[in-house]
């Protein structure tokens, strides 16, 4: 039997369709959309309910995202398909087996994947076998779920240990000269403002790829040509985020290193280029902003617009800053990041783990529709 011929597509008003820029941050009915989070937002125009027989599957169409709905909602704008299972499946069942044909057919990136979802056989056994899978399944997602929390907290306790390292760092710092931020640079720049072309083979970092003193090179899109000089990024370059759905991770910074190719970045990034090209001042001046006082004014400046929330270049520029000698700098920064270099060897292990859990979740599922779930 074919996936679409165990559900029924449940319509959606094309009014009723609610796009991102109107999401509220609380309200009367939940958004649900296709982003990795269960509610996207949330909205007080109750006309745009959606009129369905509860519960219902939502299916990501571009992001793949399988969510279990059994509440009221109004849905998202374009990219969900919401899904009524028939009569003789069990709701849960489908849910889970959804998930597993997510992990099944090819990424396809930003393209539509239901259609490809659709075509799937479906293995359907007996309502009270379906009851039982799922039993077993959410049995064994309890125990992974209770692991995934404990490898959570311990990456919340290794943040607090950082902010701790840099709050000793800088604990006598108005004793040296103090400056605003933009004293020290030469430019501060928001990147490039259209969106890539996801063609060529010129590289563009995603927002994703700044974290608070990480830089993630996998994290970019393509270009079909290369981005100028004021819209790349260049060694000991301080990058910070501008734009973010979550507050914690806006106004957070990184230091370019040495580079290999020319990279562009977008203008959710701001570009900071200090007047001093020295790693050790790059990577002070991004320690300073990332603790304390700095960090305190930084999150006082953030607004939030339509769910989204910025910072600007301006709030970056006026932010106190007390600098030392360069010899003292050094001393500093090898302090910290001895002190730190067993904080993110730690992280590592703790990502690992998390990884294998996605793992064993995938393969939790395999077990369970191939046969082998007892």
């Amino acid at each position: 039997m074919k996936y679409k011929e165990i559900v029924k597509k449940v319509s959606i008003p094309a009014q009723s369709k609610t796009k991102q820029k109107e999401y509220l941050s609380s309200g009367t009915l939940p958004i649900i959309d296709q982003g990795k989070f269960l509610i996207g937002g949330y909205s007080n125009d109750v006309d745009n309910e959606l009129e369905c027989e509860l519960p219902v599957i939502v299916f990501g169409d571009h992001t793949k995202c399988v969510k279990y709905i059994n509440f009221p909602f109004v849905p998202g704008a374009d990219g969900i398909k919401v899904l009524k299972p028939k009569e003789g499946i069990y709701p849960k069942y489908l849910f889970y087996y959804t998930q597993y044909l997510t992990y099944r057919i090819e990424d396809k990136g930003y393209a539509r994947h239901y259609q490809y979802i659709e075509k799937e056989d479906v293995l359907l056994p007996p309502l009270p076998e379906q009851e039982r899978i799922v039993s077993r399944i959410e049995e064994l997602f309890s125990e992974l779920d209770n692991a995934v929390e404990t490898l959570n907290a311990t990456k919340k306790q290794l943040d607090v240990y950082r902010q701790a390292v840099l709050k000793d760092a800088f604990r006598n710092c108005q004793s040296w000269e103090r400056h605003t931020f933009a004293d020290l640079m030469e430019t501060v720049r928001n990147g490039y403002g259209k969106k890539p072309s996801d063609k060529g083979n010129y590289k563009i970092l995603k927002i994703s790829a700044v974290r608070a003193l990480h830089l993630d090179f996998e994290e970019h899109r393509y270009n079909e040509f290369q981005l100028s000089d004021d819209d790349s990024i260049s060694e000991n370059d301080i990058l910070f985020t501008r734009y973010n759905g979550s507050r914690e991770l806006v106004g957070v910074c990184t230091v370019v290193p040495k580079l290999h190719e020319k990279i562009g970045y977008p203008d959710k990034i701001i570009k900071c280029t200090p007047i001093l090209r020295s790693a050790i001042h790059s990577k002070y001046l991004s320690f300073y902003m990332s603790q304390g006082d700095a960090k305190k004014y930084l999150r006082s400046k953030i607004k939030t617009t339509s769910g989204q929330n910025g910072i600007a270049g301006s709030d970056i520029k006026n932010t106190i800053v007390y600098v030392p000698d360069l010899a003292v700098q050094k001393k500093i920064v090898e302090g910290i990041e001895s002190r730190l270099s067993v904080c993110e060897s730690i992280e590592k292990t703790v990502d690992s783990a998390l990884s294998q859990a996605s793992a064993m979740r995938q393969s939790i599922l395999k077990q369970a529709f191939e046969g082998g779930l007892q």
